[in-house]
């Protein structure tokens, strides 16, 4: 899979973590910034990692920000995007079960060992479907 990855100035070095875990399951990392610890807005991140991943340009997105809500809130902002803030693995196991979660959102305070772990968990793990499809449906037909 091609997986696009993004994270703010907080989260630089546990993007390198993230990007070596992608790698090392065997998927291809497309890396969408930024690369400076200066200062920047997550939501520009956010949105061109939720772009891809909308568009079918790449597979799955993993996004990093302080806490990771910001980065979650943006994303869910574009149309195709089913982003899910998990802080450990069982959330990032449920996320893609139950909701076909096509963008991971981290928060760039975990270790890079608990990042790594949780994105080896959300890759391996694919949608149940069945029951929970119509509900995930249900999210993707929601109007303004």
């Amino acid at each position: 899979m091609k997986i696009s990855i993004g994270s703010d100035h907080r989260g630089i070095q546990q993007r390198n973590a993230v990007a070596r875990a992608i790698e090392s399951s065997g998927n291809t990392v497309d890396d969408c910034g930024t690369h400076t610890e200066e200062s920047c807005d997550y939501p520009d991140i956010a949105a061109e990692v939720a772009r891809r991943v909308g568009a079918g340009k790449s597979e799955r997105g993993v996004l990093l920000c302080g806490t990771g809500i910001g980065v979650s809130i943006a994303a869910n902002k574009v149309n195709g995007v089913r982003a899910a803030l998990c802080c450990d693995e069982a959330a990032a196991l449920l996320s893609r079960q139950h909701n076909d979660a096509n963008i991971l959102c981290l928060a760039a305070s975990k270790s890079n060992e608990e990042l790594e772990s949780i994105v080896k968990a959300w890759l391996a793990e694919d949608f149940e479907a069945g029951r929970h499809e119509r509900r995930v449906n249900k999210m993707m037909a929601l109007e303004d």
